[in-house]
């Protein structure tokens, strides 16, 4: 007789008392897993794999995670029925693993090649899972027991792969249903599925970019209104487009976000007044030629915008530059996707971050219209972006610095990675074939000096109908000499034509002497001039120190001017320092209304905040003009790069506060801090357990938060929003939380300023989350001796530091190593809104 494997799942569990599936055998070889997140005696997360029609299961104590160096405890539990997959839902008190289940993950899974799930006997399985969170290959290796133990102990580890990622990034990050949408409270509480809310995990169409915009309050910036049209009532004119450098690795850290590379036409819409304009990257009109994509962008709620972005036709669900070929030709299905504003209502926004110019653009784009789409992005995770890009057969990547302004040039802030070798090439001239009609191959070039360069040929990839539209083209373009040196054996025979058509090419690799191999070719390019046409090589990605440190015009003065006590830190030295943390500091700290402390003569004598413009920092530091509570107008500050930064230390700022809204949406926070301040008795470990306790309240209720150090003696517990809700609400919301936190343990905090309430207990500052109020920005430096600054952390690595003063201003280049670590991916950046209370 056979056993049955579900027979101790039965025997555990009282299906009168408990919503759980009886366990019956299921017959079947399907490759199914689950995780359940589940909050018993314990909280752990259970990982289930189908296998011989049961799921093997495991309690992940500590829950998974994507750090390859961490190992996490999996204790090996009983078989589960495969009805289980879907419970959800909540075992009541005093009942086998009494609490609240939910569906945190589920998707698929299968073997390594050359491994069988029958490796699980053996006491290891090399694994691969295509989850909704858990991704690529993982490890599950058993432990030789010791005495008295019931159970077997196994390890779970993340392989090191493209979807390797942060210690903690799941578990802390993931915290709503796969299945429903609901968190654990909700869960717990009974409530109804609703229409599942976004993954608090980072993906496409990511926290900035779904910035909703107040289209009449938003403010007005300082600047020209370059090519904006006059009061916003005139077609914008072209302006010279972007462009990216092309790079052989792709950029990590949080300050780049990255977008799908469109195979297709780059393209500048100027709408106005119900008419539009569609230029090519040369300043082409070729309105009558996307005259449908022109129409749907007259329908957009502008007064007037200049919009860039890609034209793409569709095969099989891929953007295919032949189909857009044809489209073009025959008037097909053709669409737009947008990336970049630069023009809104008379109003220059390249001066403005690439993410404050996407939060701008997206609520322009409607989510019904084929012709117009939106570009959505992702912020810290371009790897993974680009290994699902080059595995969906897609072009590649473009990855751009998030606080960079908008040149109109090409350079190393907008990159491109590229999964297969592809550019554009002049035609040169061409071999003629064994048929009447037709050639054998094209010959190509690049320019090189004022001339051309040979580079090749390519003679596959032609139907009979474009191989016969090509040779129209070349007839009339006939020469009888070369503008080109090559081969003699190579080119015996050329036809040679005046190099004037651009030809896209796909090949495998160039040989040193720069001829191509193994090439294809994707189609002719009308929209690109052979003039411009160079070789195209990849370019070393910028190390760190370079993409976070550009140079900055602005002097500063009495640079050797000592300005912290109890170190050896000057006014060049903080000066520097923020030159060369700008690149992951400005995501967080520019185009947002600042209060500056100011320290003319240093830390050690007197200091004071200022947050208007008085008209003494130079054209580096801007002004937004804001209303206040008695209907009055004054100017805010704000910087937007590292002049801005600069300007500021020369005028004897030392730290820089923050809103908690930006300058695009001013009256919606992006942002929640709760600044943890203990009292004068409690030491630091009080206060990192508090902030954990915080960050575990907050995720019951959905909400996503990362710690960073204050740099004095606290914790402030960021919580990113889409700017969706308005001051009165978050405040509220802060308020209740603070207060909520305060009333269930007394004894531990306080959540009101009275000095004398605060005896040997934390004080949980809310009141930072109302509209004027500020938190200090990340990263910035702190009027304090030894010259600390605010660093972000992880929750993992916030466990074993000792001190809110951990990093300095010395600590510059360690600061910007940490940003693109695994650790720091994505910190600050979660797509999510106030729950309903």
């Amino acid at each position: 007789m056979v056993d049955d494997p579900l027979a101790l799942y039965n025997s555990k569990r009282n299906f009168t008392k408990t919503a759980e599936p009886a366990g019956t055998l299921a017959p079947g070889n399907g490759n199914s897993f689950m995780v359940q997140k589940h909050d018993a005696t314990r909280l752990h997360w259970d990982f289930r794999l189908e296998i011989d029609g049961v799921l093997k299961s495991w309690a992940v104590t500590r829950g998974p995670s994507l750090d390859p160096n961490e190992k996490r405890l999996a204790v090996r539990t009983e078989d589960h029925p495969l009805s289980y997959a879907t419970f959800e839902g909540t075992i009541p008190a005093g009942e086998y693993g009494g609490g609240t289940v939910m569906l945190w993950d589920r998707g698929t899974w299968s073997p390594i090649k050359g491994k069988s799930a029958k490796d699980l006997d053996k006491g290891h399985l090399h694994f691969v899972l295509d989850g909704e969170r858990m991704k690529g290959e993982w490890l599950l290796i058993r432990l030789k027991p010791r005495a008295k133990e019931k159970r077997e102990n196994w390890l779970l580890r993340k392989i090191d792969d493209a979807a390797a990622g942060g210690t903690d990034t799941l578990v802390e990050e993931a915290l709503t249903s796969v299945s429903t949408g609901r968190t654990m409270i909700e869960i717990e509480e009974g409530k109804k599925p609703s229409k599942p809310r976004p993954s608090s995990q980072r993906k496409l169409g990511s926290q900035a970019a779904s910035a909703e915009q107040e289209p009449r309050e938003t403010p007005a910036f300082a600047g020209a209104t370059k090519g904006a049209g006059r009061a916003g009532s005139a077609l914008p004119e072209f302006q010279d487009l972007q462009l990216c450098t092309l790079v052989d690795a792709v950029p990590t850290g949080s300050a780049w976000l990255h977008e799908v590379k469109y195979d297709g036409y780059r393209a500048l819409i100027s709408v106005a007044n119900g008419k539009a304009k569609v230029f090519t990257r040369t300043g082409l009109d070729w309105t009558d030629k996307f005259a449908a994509i022109a129409d749907a962008a007259t329908q957009l709620p502008v007064k007037s915008a200049l919009i860039d972005g890609e034209i793409v036709a569709f095969k099989d669900g891929h953007p295919d530059f032949s189909t857009l070929k044809d489209a073009i030709s025959a008037g097909g299905d053709m669409t737009l996707f947008a990336f970049d504003l630069l023009a809104l209502d008379g109003e220059d926004l390249t001066g403005l971050s690439n993410l404050d110019r996407k939060a701008r653009l997206q609520p322009l784009i409607p989510e019904d219209e084929d012709r117009l789409r939106y570009s959505d992005h992702v912020i810290g995770a371009g790897e993974q972006l680009f290994e699902t890009m080059c595995r969906e057969g897609l072009e590649g990547i473009v990855s751009k610095r998030a606080d960079a302004p908008y040149s109109g040039k090409r350079t190393k802030a907008w990159l491109k990675v590229k999964c297969t070798h592809r550019q554009e090439f002049v035609i040169v001239g061409w071999l003629p074939s064994d048929k009447k009609r037709g050639f054998r191959s094209l010959l190509l070039g690049v320019r090189e000096g004022k001339g051309f360069r040979y580079a090749g040929k390519v003679g596959t990839g032609f139907d009979q109908a474009l191989m016969d539209d090509i040779r129209d083209k070349l007839d009339a373009l006939d020469r009888k000499t070369p503008t080109v040196e090559a081969p003699k054996a190579a080119v015996r025979g050329a036809k040679w034509v005046t190099p004037k058509l651009v030809a896209e090419v796909a090949f495998a690799e160039v040989t040193p002497d720069g001829v191509l191999r193994h090439s294809s070719f994707i189609g002719l390019r009308e929209d690109k001039a052979a003039k411009d046409v160079v070789a195209e090589t990849p370019a070393p990605l910028p190390d760190v120190a370079e993409s976070a440190a550009p140079e900055t015009s602005i002097k500063v003065s009495s640079r050797d001017r000592v300005i912290f006590d109890k170190s050896d830190v000057t006014k060049g030295d903080l000066a520097d320092y923020y030159v060369a943390v700008s690149g992951i500091m400005l995501p967080f700290a520019a185009n947002r209304p600042i209060s500056l402390v100011r320290c003319p003569q240093g830390r050690s004598r007197a200091c004071f905040f200022q947050k208007h413009d008085a008209g003494s920092f130079g054209d580096a530091v801007h002004k937004v003009p804001i209303r206040e509570k008695d209907g009055s107008t004054e100017d805010y500050l704000y910087v937007d790069d590292a002049d801005g930064l600069v300007a500021c230390v020369q005028m004897g700022t030392i730290e820089f506060h923050g809103w908690g809204s930006s300058n695009a949406t001013l009256e919606k926070p992006d942002r929640l801090v709760f600044d943890l301040d203990p009292d004068k008795g409690l030491d630091f470990g009080d206060t990192k357990k508090a902030a954990e306790h915080l960050k575990n309240q907050l995720a019951e209720l959905g909400l996503v938060s990362f710690p960073m150090l204050s740099g004095g003696k606290g914790v402030h517990v960021v919580v990113p929003l889409t700017p969706e809700a308005e001051w009165p609400a978050v405040k509220d919301f802060a308020d209740r939380f603070a207060r909520a936190m305060a009333g269930a343990e007394p004894e531990r905090f306080v959540a009101t300023m009275a000095k004398a309430k605060r005896k040997g207990r934390i004080f949980i500052d809310w009141l930072r989350n109302q509209r004027g109020a500020t938190a200090v920005m990340p990263y910035s430096a702190r009027a304090r001796a030894g010259a600390p600054v605010a660093a972000p952390v992880s929750w993992t690595e916030l466990r074993d530091i000792e001190t809110a003063a951990r990093w300095g201003v010395k600590d510059g280049a360690e600061l910007i190593e940490r940003a693109g670590s695994r650790a720091l991916e994505g910190w600050g950046v979660a797509d999510q809104v106030l729950p309903d209370l």
